[in-house]
């Protein structure tokens, strides 16, 4: 009996024995793949490429680095696979909602409703990874932003032919305009963290987006030749032309393709030079942030002195940050793409600011639409301020007089809604 105690004791192979008190071996999940890509995903997306370390990931989904490479070979692969996973779910959902080849007389308008609530719906179970749109343009490789762009472009294209059924009439470059705004729109609940209820904001963004596409557009006129200007003096301060030169760098490349040596040679000067002036890279960035927060603050300041009503006040507003965002474009781009960059002492501050900044706006929406909550107002003023920088890009920002009023319209018809066409008609 005792050589059968001992025998029954005994280890098995798989590395247990037959106690039947003692814990079942660890499995791999089957889905750890999967886990690792989500948790990728949701970093990348709130930090950037360079804000996340592989080891990062990997703690944060209970496993080593090695164990992570036994699912992807390098950063670079699961920052790929996030931006592709992002883009084919949208490009899958709007997919969906084309009507069969079969189904005739689908009404126009419904047809491009599904389209609209498939983006906002496939937008809201991806919001914590849907920020990755901001970071991709820097970090792919051309061949992958290339293949990145066709997918993007192919949603573009799908509705915007779906906005000319409803539109018909107007120009090609209308529909890209509209059909872009739109998808700025959407995407725009990516870049903060306020709660909604899925059902509301739902209905919220595609109003938003009917307001959009049903702009009365300003024609799109060419710019009329001006007299050419003598070139403006020179820049003397030093500090000042380092800090042009980083925000460009950091705007062309991100913040951390940036080296002090690259700066200080745009600016004319040796590593050594730059540090007089600044204490490193993230003092630069800092100090960048506070220019813009500083040229915002003094806009909208200026704006709300001259006006009378919140109607007056969300005219002077739109119109003040278009023209500052079309002549300062890469100061704007580097002010809402890199603050997770700042060292925490800067960033909650600026954060401070722009929340103050978004809730000015916000004051004026809801006196005009008292039929929204402050939260809901709060939603289309990232949605007005995202649609800038977005068709800013698509126009180059280009500040021809019909491209700085044709974004000021649409930024007053996510904040107005459908009343805004009484202002422009």
């Amino acid at each position: 009996m005792a050589e059968q105690a001992q025998v029954e004791s005994r280890p098995s192979r798989t590395g247990g024995t037959d106690d039947p008190n003692r814990p079942a071996p660890r499995r791999r999940p089957k889905n750890r793949k999967a886990q690792i890509a989500a948790v990728a995903a949701e970093a990348f997306s709130e930090r950037g490429y360079h804000g996340v370390s592989v080891d990062e990931i990997a703690a944060a989904v209970g496993i080593s680095g090695p164990a992570l490479y036994r699912h992807f070979p390098n950063k670079y692969a699961l920052f790929l696979h996030a931006v592709y996973a992002l883009t084919e779910a949208l490009q899958a959902a709007v997919a969906e909602t084309e009507p069969d080849s079969g189904a005739a007389g689908l009404d126009p308008q419904d047809e491009l409703d599904r389209k609209l609530l498939a983006t906002i719906r496939t937008s809201i179970d991806n919001r914590r990874t849907g920020g990755l749109y901001r970071w991709d343009r820097r970090y792919l490789t051309n061949e992958d932003r290339a293949a990145i762009g066709h997918m993007m472009t192919g949603i573009n294209v799908r509705l915007g032919e779906a906005i000319a059924r409803v539109r018909p009439g107007l120009t090609r470059s209308d529909y890209v305009l509209l059909s872009s705004a739109a998808l700025s729109v959407i995407g725009s609940i990516t870049a903060h963290r306020a709660p909604l209820a899925s059902r509301r904001l739902e209905q919220l963004l595609l109003g938003a987006c009917h307001a959009v596409i049903g702009t009365e557009l300003a024609p799109d006129e060419p710019p009329a030749d001006e007299p050419a200007r003598a070139p403006g003096l020179a820049v003397a301060n030093r500090r000042e032309v380092l800090l042009r030169e980083a925000v460009l760098l950091f705007d062309a490349h991100g913040y951390h393709e940036v080296s002090i040596e690259e700066i200080g040679a745009a600016a004319g000067i040796n590593a050594s030079g730059v540090y007089r002036h600044f204490a490193g890279k993230a003092d630069l960035l800092a100090a960048a942030f506070h220019r813009a927060a500083d040229r915002l603050a003094v806009a909208v300041g200026s704006a709300l002195a001259e006006s009378t009503t919140p109607s007056e006040g969300i005219d002077a507003l739109t119109g003040v940050y278009v023209r500052l965002a079309f002549e300062r474009s890469e100061l704007m781009s580097v002010y809402f793409a890199e603050i997770g960059n700042l060292p925490n002492s800067h960033r909650t501050d600026l954060r401070n600011v722009q929340r103050l900044h978004v809730d000015e706006w916000a004051r004026l929406v809801g006196d005009l639409r008292p039929e929204l909550s402050a939260v809901e107002c709060r939603f289309l003023v990232h949605a007005a301020l995202n649609l800038v920088l977005d068709t800013g890009r698509l126009m180059r920002f280009d500040p021809a007089p019909s491209n700085l009023t044709r974004v000021q319209q649409l930024m007053r018809a996510v904040l107005l809604g459908h009343d805004t066409q009484r202002a422009d008609a």
